[in-house]
Parts: C-alpha cells; structure tokens; sequence
C-alpha cells in the first residue's frame, strides 16, 4: 500500500518544483482575480513540504491528511476549469475525468491516513 505513497510523494515533490521551474504553466488554470503567483508559490511550497513529509514515517499520516486537504482545496480549481467552454486541460472529457480523479484521490489520501495508525506498518 506504501508503494502508493511513495509514489503520490514523488509526483507531489515534482509537481512542487514545477511550481518555481515554470511558473507559467499553472497560471492559465486559476481564475482572472485569483492572486497567481502568491498562489503558484503558495501551492508550490504545500506540494513539496507535503511530498517530504509522505516519505517520513514519523509524518506520514499528518501529510496524507495535509494531501487530502490541499487536494480539497484544489478542487474547485477544477470545477471552475469544467465550467469553461474550453477547459485549459484541454477537453470536457479530461476535465470530467480530473475531476473524478481528483475526488477518487482525496478519498484514498483519507483512507489511508486513517488507516495508517490502525495497526503494525510495513514501512
């Protein structure tokens, strides 16, 4: 099951760096009146403090919960997406598809922070 982990870990700490790398690339994704690069760096620095602390056994399940609620708070960031003629990922089908991926990942990041304190881990 940590395999998962690891792996959501690692896909946060490079979608982390991408935040500073090329900025650009999730500006068209916010709204008009959102302040973009406060929330670019914002964003940026949650993923990757998210990321490190996933791949800590001692901060584990505080970041699988920290990641379903930065997911939570992505979510309508992806609503707003769909709502648009155009979404910027680029169909309504991959925007529908995000959007039920996104709600299947903060259920699973739940899940298994919840589950992470149960019992003897395999680390």
């Amino acid at each position: 099951m940590y395999v998962l982990v690891y792996v959501f870990a690692a896909v946060l700490l490079l979608a982390g760096l991408y935040h500073f790398i090329n900025p650009q690339f999730y500006h068209p994704f916010m709204p008009d009146w959102f302040p973009k690069s406060l929330a670019n760096a914002a964003g940026g620095l949650a993923e990757l403090l998210i990321g490190i602390g996933l791949f800590i056994p001692a901060t584990r399940q505080l970041s699988l919960y920290a990641a379903a609620a930065l997911m939570l708070v992505f979510l309508p960031l992806h609503v707003i997406d769909l709502a648009r003629a155009r979404p910027v990922i680029g169909s309504k089908v991959i925007a529908i598809f995000r959007l039920l991926l996104q709600v299947v990942l903060i259920a699973w990041l739940y899940h298994t922070a919840r589950a992470y304190g149960a019992g003897p881990q395999v680390q």
